[in-house]
């Protein structure tokens, strides 16, 4: 099998991490492959900013409910969709056009292919990583302490490291339920999800002894509802995002 598709087949989700410190010459392999990630008409409306102040942090472990490898991990990036660099820098740019949904969906999209890339290079490099979005429990406070301008939006925190230890893999959706044929319907889909949810079922038994008895659909239900984060609307539009009436 072809090495980067094995790579890809075998991600997990890596929390714990050994003590070695990501070496800046690998983080620089990191953010330059994050660089060459696909961009509409090349706009690369995305910063990352490097966490290094264990103050903030401390600050972003605790917005994000606790999770410790957010202040653990050696290498603590932040990918943040941004439009303040095409405010600042585009020419002849109507600015009410900064506010609509398409540039603020391309901003989002740059930044989360960005932080693909990012994380498949440093899995190649022999580290691990995981996605977090639970800063965004509070974004108005991740704002200001990252000191975000106007038109920048932390979407999501990514901790990379050397991994400590690995998890098993987790089970996906079965490929004929993610891939469909012309149109969405598909025949079958709610027994394939009824297997999904027993695999799931067993797997979350199995990996957290006992701690979580529920179906993935039933899991999934629960931490949406949970996780409304309504807020996040509202600091979207204070930040110039989502202007349209």
């Amino acid at each position: 099998m072809n090495e980067t598709v094995r790579l890809l087949l075998n991600h997990k989700s890596i929390r714990h991490y050994t003590g070695d410190p990501v070496p800046e010459d690998v983080r620089d392999q990191i953010i330059s492959c994050a660089q060459m990630a696909p961009s509409s008409s090349n706009m690369q409306a995305y910063s990352i900013i490097e966490v290094q102040d264990p103050l903030i942090r401390e600050g972003l472990m605790m917005i994000s409910g606790g999770q410790r490898w957010v202040k653990a991990a050696p290498l603590l990036l932040v990918f943040c969709a941004d439009l303040q660099r095409a405010k600042r820098y585009f020419k002849s740019l109507d600015p009410d056009v900064l506010g609509n949904t398409e540039l603020f969906t391309v901003s989002v999209i740059d930044a989360a292919l960005a932080a693909q890339k990012a994380l498949i290079a440093a899995q190649a490099l022999g580290l691990g990583g995981v996605i977090v979005g639970g800063i965004r429990n509070d974004v108005a406070r991740v704002s200001e302490l990252l000191k975000l301008p106007e038109l920048v939006f932390p979407a999501f925190a990514v901790c990379l490291g050397y991994p400590a230890a690995e998890p098993d893999l987790k089970p996906r959706l079965p490929k004929d339920v993610i891939l469909r044929q012309d149109h969405y319907e598909i025949p079958g889909e709610a027994e394939r999800m009824a297997a999904y949810d027993e695999a799931m079922q067993r797997y979350y038994a199995e990996r957290e002894t006992g701690a979580h008895q529920e179906t993935w659909s039933e899991r999934c239900g629960l931490l949406v509802t949970d996780k409304r984060r309504d807020e996040v609307d509202d600091f979207l539009k204070r930040a110039g995002f989502l202007q349209q009436d």
